[in-house]
């Protein structure tokens, strides 16, 4: 990218911003200036505004489920994908990517769900993660990507996770399975608000809660990397 500064878009894809906020997670790290556009609300980016980098956010919603806003916002990212502005998704956004570029069959329940903070193998040097070896970071997810295609490189991955990470050949589009973006703290408290919802899904979420978190701070690295693109 040249030296004009960035116009960023978050796409919000969160469901109820008072148990998991991605926009304020992701705004500790980025410039000032971004737009925030809610996915469930059907308000997208309007790509004549010029957006050079978008970011796709977690949410409490499962990518297997049909929710009335998900086939605009895969039309939006393969329309995005094929004008060639830069795109990160994590975790949902992850997932989001593979099942707009990939097709229905990239994504899938997870046999094992991953909660809390655990080590992540980069198996290809890149510029968002680095060089090869472990990193720990945050998680949260029960679906998970799979069977992508030779236009993927998939970048790293975890015991219970094949594809931790990809980014898609010749374009600049990238996925993170895990949540880099959420600090320890912030982490601890959605993990608490989760619980107080007693959802069948909590005993995941309480014992998280009981382990000690370690976190590699990758997600500065993983902002310069992309903003620099």
């Amino acid at each position: 990218m040249d030296n004009q500064r960035p116009k960023i878009a978050i796409i919000d894809n969160s469901l109820d911003s008072s148990v998991y906020n991605p926009v304020r997670h992701w705004s500790y790290h980025l410039p000032q200036g971004f737009k925030i556009f809610k996915a469930q609300n059907g308000t997208l980016p309007d790509l004549n505004e010029g957006f050079s980098h978008i970011i796709l956010t977690g949410s409490e919603a499962s990518i297997l489920d049909d929710y009335p806003w998900l086939t605009e916002e895969v039309k939006f990212i393969q329309e995005a994908a094929n004008n060639n502005i830069a795109i990160l998704g994590s975790c949902y956004g992850h997932q989001l990517l593979a099942l707009a570029l990939g097709g229905s069959k990239c994504i899938k329940r997870s046999e094992q769900p991953e909660v809390g903070w655990l080590p992540i193998q980069v198996k290809k040097d890149s510029l968002l993660l680095g060089k090869k070896g472990v990193i720990y970071s945050f998680a949260c997810h029960f679906d998970e990507v799979v069977n992508l295609g030779p236009e993927f490189d998939i970048l790293a991955s975890s015991a219970h996770c094949q594809i931790q990470a990809f980014k898609v050949k010749n374009k600049r589009i990238w996925g993170l399975q895990p949540h880099p973006e959420i600090n320890v703290r912030e982490a601890r408290v959605c993990l608490q608000k989760l619980v107080s919802l007693d959802l069948p899904t909590s005993a995941y979420f309480k014992k998280a809660l009981k382990q000690q978190p370690r976190d590699s701070g990758i997600v500065s690295r993983i902002v310069n990397g992309f903003l620099s693109l």
